[in-house]
C-alpha cells in the first residue's frame, strides 16, 4: 500500500513541474535532495557508530551486566509472576538496559528472547499473560537517559546542542514508563476481576 502512496506522490510531482513549465526545477530539487539526504546520511552513520562502539565497550567491560543486575530487583516487583530465577528475567533485564541507554535497536533481540521465555509459560498459545503485557508496555515506554538515537539524528542534521534532549527525553521517558506501567497493572486488576 505504501508503495502506491509513494508512486502517486511522485507522478504527481513530476506532472506538476511538467505542467507548470519548469521541469528543471524538480531535477534540481531532486539532486539537491539526493546530496542532503546522502550527508545526512553520513554523518547519522558515524555517530551510531560511536555510540553502538561505547555500548560495545560498556558490554565488553562488564557494565551492561552490572546494570542488568541492579535492575533485577525492580523486574522482580514488576514481573511478580515469573519463577525467582526464570530465564526470562536475563533478556528483560538487558533490554531495559540497553534502552536505558537510547540504543532501542540493540533491545529488540533481548525482548524477543525475553518474549520466547516467557511463551514457554503460556498455557494459551493465543494469548498474551500479564508477564507479556508488561514487558510489552515496559519496553514500547522505557526510560531512556540517554537518547543516543536522537542525539545522532540531532548531530547529523546540524545542531548547535545534540544532547540538549538529554533532560527533556528523561522527563518524558519516565513519564510515559510509568504512565505505562500504572495502566497495565490496572488492566490486569481488571481482568482478574471479570
Amino acid at each position: 500500500m505504501i508503495n502506491i502512496v509513494w508512486a502517486i506522490l511522485v507522478v504527481g510531482g513530476v506532472v506538476t513541474t511538467v505542467a507548470s513549465g519548469r521541469p528543471e526545477v524538480a531535477t534540481q530539487a531532486a539532486l539537491t535532495s539526493g546530496r542532503s539526504a546522502i550527508d545526512f546520511l553520513i554523518g547519522l552513520a558515524a555517530v551510531m557508530v560511536l555510540w553502538m562502539g561505547l555500548n560495545r565497550i560498556a558490554e565488553k567491560a562488564g557494565l551492561m551486566d552490572l546494570l542488568a543486575r541492579a535492575i533485577t530487583p525492580v523486574l522482580r516487583i514488576l514481573f511478580p509472576s515469573l519463577p525467582k530465577n526464570h530465564p526470562a528475567l536475563a533478556p528483560i533485564a538487558m533490554n531495559v538496559a540497553v534502552n536505558l541507554l537510547g540504543l532501542g535497536n540493540a533491545a529488540t533481540p533481548f525482548g524477543l528472547k525475553a518474549m520466547v521465555e516467557l511463551q514457554k509459560l503460556n498455557s494459551t498459545r493465543d494469548t498474551a499473560t500479564p508477564a507479556m503485557c508488561t514487558l510489552l508496555a515496559l519496553n514500547t515506554s522505557s526510560v531512556t537517559l540517554v537518547p543516543a538515537t536522537v542525539i545522532a539524528l540531532r548531530a547529523a542534521a546540524g545542531s548547535n546542542d545534540p544532547s540538549g534532549i538529554i533532560v527533556p527525553t528523561l522527563i518524558a521517558t519516565s513519564f510515559g514508563a510509568a504512565s505505562a506501567l500504572i495502566l497495565d497493572r490496572f488492566l490486569q486488576w481488571r481482568s482478574r476481576g471479570r
